[in-house]
């Protein structure tokens, strides 16, 4: 996917996306790190561990799911004002072959950015070498949200 030319509202955002997502420990389990960090853009890579496998022993679709949602997720977050914190109301997901790969890149691009609602775009890749194979696309909305003293960036 082709980057948008998008302009962030908070001039930190890139340490604003590094600093949540060091606290989200659903990525710590998956042994995620960040990869991209552009304004409407994250790239969320990840190593195949048995642990996060289904019975077949491809990457489990809820795993895949997870890091999509992340990276759809910190991709609108890098576009929202200073006082805003991202949470997920929608996704979709589409799984396109199974997760079978030694390494995996989600991507999120927002698609149109709000000040309230935000619609991003997500691709799973499975590596294999020097090989990339689109294994899931996903669809997702967030809400920028503020003013809730228990919800913070």
């Amino acid at each position: 996917m082709s980057l948008a030319p998008f302009e962030p509202r908070c001039l930190d955002y890139a340490d604003r996306v590094r600093h949540s997502f060091a606290r989200q420990g659903a990525m710590q389990t998956l042994g995620a790190a960040l990869g991209l960090v552009a304004p409407g853009a994250v790239d969320i890579e990840l190593s195949w561990a048995a642990a996060l496998t289904q019975q077949h022993g491809f990457l489990h679709a809820g795993m895949v799911a997870t890091a999509l949602d992340s990276a759809c997720g910190y991709a609108g977050f890098t576009l929202m004002a200073a006082e805003a914190a991202v949470l997920t109301i929608e996704f979709k997901i589409n799984l396109l072959a199974p997760a079978k790969g030694e390494r995996f890149r989600m991507e999120g691009r927002v698609l149109k950015p709000g000040r309230t609602i935000t619609v991003c775009e997500g691709r799973a890749f499975a590596i294999e070498g020097s090989q990339e194979k689109l294994v899931a696309t996903m669809g997702c909305t967030l809400m920028a949200v503020t003013g809730r003293d228990h919800i913070q960036g």
